[in-house]
């Protein structure tokens, strides 16, 4: 048995944890991609369970020296709201004299951690990163020690996430008022005549998903909050479709309020399976969002400014020009285009 007691998990502990050598476990850490996935998910585990971090920086960070790039750890490339965010940091740093290098961790703690411990150890000035959904902590306070940290979309914590609140971290977070935005949408719903909202979104893991369901419920009345009307597994947009499609029909949903992208997309692919539709607004805007009939009503978030402040406030920080850590809540606005309406008879 491993006694870790007075000192922190080496590679080494990671290696007799996972049952592998000592040459696997740095192999993986180190990025080696042509690991058996057994033994890779038997390190993850391992690193998680016993709170590995793998500390190049001390080695690899020279005092006074600039490598001029910037990492970004983002959820999801392939979500144009990524490619967004990350097209714009990339202009303000590439604007600044850096380089950017990008990275998904696609929503795994365990990725996320071993892509940041990745970047500080190839020597990066700073860090932007949007912490994963199911955030172990441990990783962004000693990460804020050795570069400059800013989250974005969703606040840094340490520990387990909470519904209430998010135990902080001193580093910059950039958010959008995700709470507002739904409030308002649903609100011009139930405006519209609706009177049974359906919440459709992703899992509430997820900051975002969180605030947009606080939201949604301010603008309802108590009898109206109905938590039957509230569906957070749809992750892709053809589990949203789905759910849309098994609802038409039945009654008891008279409008839509879809908490992101993806499932403004499976609803209307669900409408047009089935050939009729609901009032709905989406939260976050997207590019066909114009191009079907009626054109759908968003909640439109400001995400280049998004990306540009983020890259801003670490640009700021490495210039030792910043103030205190802050965090910034980016204003949402409602675009009302026509699907926010009944069908006519």
């Amino acid at each position: 048995m491993i006694d870790m007691s007075s000192r922190p998990p080496t590679m080494k502990d990671v290696a007799a944890a996972a049952g592998v050598s000592l040459k696997t476990v740095s192999r993986h850490v180190n990025g080696a991609t042509n690991i058996d996935p057994e033994l890779s998910a038997r390190i993850r585990d391992a690193i998680v369970s016993l709170g590995y971090r793998h500390n190049l920086a001390a080695a690899s960070i020279r005092p006074g020296r600039s490598a001029k790039v910037i990492g970004l750890v983002i959820s999801d490339l392939a979500n144009p709201y990524w490619s967004v965010i990350a097209r714009s940091v990339e202009r303000v740093c590439s604007a600044n004299g850096y380089l950017l290098m990008t990275v998904s961790s696609e929503e795994d703690a365990a990725r996320h951690r071993l892509l940041v411990d990745r970047l500080i150890a190839q020597r990066v000035d700073g860090l932007i990163v949007v912490p994963p959904r199911q955030d172990t902590g441990g990783w962004a306070a000693p990460s804020a020690s050795v570069v400059p940290l800013v989250a974005i979309d969703r606040p840094l914590q340490e520990g387990e996430a909470t519904s209430d609140a998010e135990t902080a971290v001193r580093a910059d977070t950039i958010l959008a008022d995700n709470a507002g935005g739904a409030e308002a949408a649903t609100r011009e719903l139930v405006r519209q005549g609706a009177r049974n909202v359906l919440f459709l979104g992703d899992s509430l893991e997820l900051y975002t998903m969180r605030e947009r369901l606080a939201g949604y419920r301010r603008a309802l009345a108590p009898s109206d909050d109905d938590d039957r009307l509230v569906v957070t597994t749809a992750h892709t947009a053809a589990e949203a479709a789905s759910v849309v499609g098994s609802l038409l029909g039945e009654g008891r949903v008279d409008a839509v309020f879809a908490a992101n992208n993806r499932s403004s997309i499976g609803a209307i692919e669900a409408f047009t399976r089935a050939g009729e539709r609901l009032p709905l607004i989406g939260f976050d805007d997207f590019e066909s969002a114009t191009l079907v009939r009626p054109a759908i009503a968003v909640v439109a978030q400001d995400v280049v400014r998004m990306g540009e402040a983020a890259a801003e406030a670490v640009l700021a920080r490495i210039a030792g020009t910043a103030p205190e850590p802050a965090v910034t809540v980016l204003p949402t606005r409602l675009v009302l285009r026509g699907s926010e309406r009944a069908a006519s008879v």
